[in-house]
Parts: structure tokens; sequence; C-alpha cells
């Protein structure tokens, strides 16, 4: 048995026909009402509503001005890291704010390696994307590149003719390491993956140069640098890789390497979030900070300052404004943004 034909959908055209009035003068009454007199508009009204006629097609009505009036966010999390993750969600209000100033709206475009993401992006009724860090190989970048929409990437990686929005990782990593290893003899990293597979690992001196994301890339460069500043061989500095930046995950690990026979003495993690699960661990295991495990995070948000976390200090959401105006064809202040660490009592000096 055939599913039922769905309804054909009530025309202008047949709405004016009804009103006794002409299609322009039909049309008027939804895009222009200021040139349609009120019984005109009276009678289109009438007549759409006898008919059930629901009013403009919104995607056609995109074609025919050539703007959807939408910002596409192309997310490589699953969609409720959207709302869990503070600094995610701080990045998101930023752009919010000039899409809401704009009179644009956002769509939220979660890419997690299935084989239609790609496709996803071609599909998106949206007029300029950006996109949240991700890997240098993740093929939604040149699904990105090829819609010819304005464009632009948080974190990295660069990709030739989009935009980039990010702070130094580097320098900052190298700053925040010489607070975290100073005094330190057995120091570790708390990493975010290495690659899209998002594996969990544990390893001492992991090469930076084979690491996939950018940002991750560069921290880990900054790490070493701060290491080899304070006379210690990376090699000696654990790398632990949390497959997600998450606190409780984070704690488990921690708990794991604090179980071991030489424990770590410092450790710095690359958020608030990570950071915050070392110091739950540190706390089970009787540990003080910083006497006995120094901790820096990344981000100085909200958790940073209840645990009196030293970490390094930048605005997501300042950042998220900025992918906005590029993503509008306006230009920000700058594409380079500032960053600082901010000391407090979780470190030695």
């Amino acid at each position: 048995m055939r599913p039922p034909a769905a309804p054909k959908r009530v025309t202008l055209a047949q709405v004016a026909e009804l009103a006794g009035v002409s299609v322009m003068t039909a049309s008027y009454t939804y895009n222009r009402p200021g040139r349609v007199s009120e019984q005109a508009r009276a009678k289109v009204l009438a007549a759409a509503d006898r008919l059930g006629y629901a009013g403009p097609d919104p995607s056609a009505r995109s074609l025919r001005r050539g703007s959807t009036r939408t910002l596409g966010v192309v997310l490589g999390e699953h969609l409720n890291y959207a709302f869990e993750d503070p600094q995610a969600a701080s990045f998101l209000a930023g752009i919010a704010e000039v899409c809401a100033g704009r009179g644009y709206g956002m769509t939220i475009l979660p890419v997690t390696g299935a084989a239609d993401d790609a496709e996803r992006i071609r599909t998106a009724a949206v007029d300029g994307f950006i996109v949240w860090t991700t890997s240098d190989d993740d093929p939604v970048l040149e699904a990105v590149r090829a819609m010819k929409r304005p464009a632009v990437v948080h974190g990295g990686p660069a990709v030739r003719g989009l935009a980039l929005v990010g702070i130094d990782n580097r320098a900052a990593a190298r700053a925040a390491g010489a607070v975290a290893f100073a005094g330190a003899e057995r120091p570790a990293v708390l990493s975010f993956p290495l690659s899209r597979e998002r594996i969990s690992s544990v390893a001492g001196g992991t090469d930076p140069a084979g690491v996939l994301f950018p940002v991750t890339r560069e921290r880990l460069e900054g790490y070493r640098q701060a290491a080899g500043d304070a006379g210690i061989a990376w090699a000696d500095v654990l790398v632990a890789v949390c497959a997600r930046n998450d606190a409780a995950e984070a704690e488990q690990v921690t708990a794991t390497l604090l179980a071991a026979p030489e424990p770590p003495d410092a450790v710095a993690a690359m958020s608030d979030q990570l950071a915050a699960g070392v110091v739950r661990a540190a706390g089970a295991a009787g540990l003080l900070l910083p006497d006995d495990l120094a901790v820096t995070g990344w981000d100085d948000g909200a958790v940073a300052a209840e645990l009196g976390l030293t970490t390094v200090a930048q605005s997501l959401r300042d950042q998220g404004t900025a992918c906005a105006y590029l993503a509008l064809g306006e230009k920000p202040v700058s594409t380079a943004a500032p960053w600082s660490v901010v000391r407090r009592g979780s470190t030695r000096h």
C-alpha cells in the first residue's frame, strides 16, 4: 500500500487569486507591508487563512536575497559538548553576541568523524562558517574551503583561504610550564587528544611533531621548551593524554600517575577542567598543593579562581567575537588574541 501523497504547498499566486489582488500585492503583504493598503492586506491575509497558506518559503526567500542571515559553527564534538564545556559555551556566546547585534542566527554543525560530515557542510544553509579547533587531517576543512563562503578557523589548523583566530599557544605553554616546572624533579603534562581517534595514553616525551591537533602540538612544544629551560630532559616528562576535556577522566588518569613508584611532583594541564581533576586526585591521595604537587591549568575559567589555580588566561568569548566578525566579512580589531599567566597558590613560585 502506497503512503498517502504529501499535500501540495499552497502558492502565493493562489492566495492572490482568491484575494482578488496581484501576486506582487500579495508578496508585498509579507515582505513590504508598508507598501500595501490596510484593505488589500486584510484581503490577502483572509485568503491565506482560508487556504492554509503559512507564508513565503524561508529557503526561497533566502535564495532571492542571496543570504540566509545565519552563521554555521562547525563543532568537532558531540552537540552536548557545546553546552557542557565552559570554554566552548563561552566561545559560542561571543559568536551569538555578534549575531544578535547583526540580526543573524547561528547554526551549530556537529561533526564527529562520520562519513556524512562533509555532506553536512555542503548542505548547510549558512552565509559563513566558523570552525572550532580541529586537526590537520580533518576533511571538513576542505569541505568548508570548497564552499567559497567567508570562513574562519579558531585555534587551527591554518588553511589557505581561511582566516585564523587564536593565541600563541607555544609561547603561552612555555610561560606556564616555566611556573609549573620550577623546583620540580618529575614533571608531567596532562594533554588534550593527539589525533581525531582520541586515544588515551601515557608516555615519556611525546614528540610534538607527530601530533595532528595544532593546539595540542603547539602546547606540547611550549612545555618541551619549558622543561629544557629548567634543565629537565623532555624524555623524562610524562605526557598523559585524555580523550576528552573532562575533569572526571583527568582525575582517574592522575590517580594512576600518583600511584606509580615515582609519581609526578608537577602537572601542567591543558585546561582548567583537566587541572580540576588533578586537584581532586591530589586531595584523594593526601597531597598538598603546591608543596607535594604543583598544578597549572589553562583558560582562567571560574573553576580556576575557585581552586586557586595558576593558569593561562585567555578570553574564548572575545575569540568567538573575532571569529564572527570575520565570518560576516568584517575585520575584527585583531586575530591574534592576548593571553597571560595568572599566578595563584597551586604553584611553588
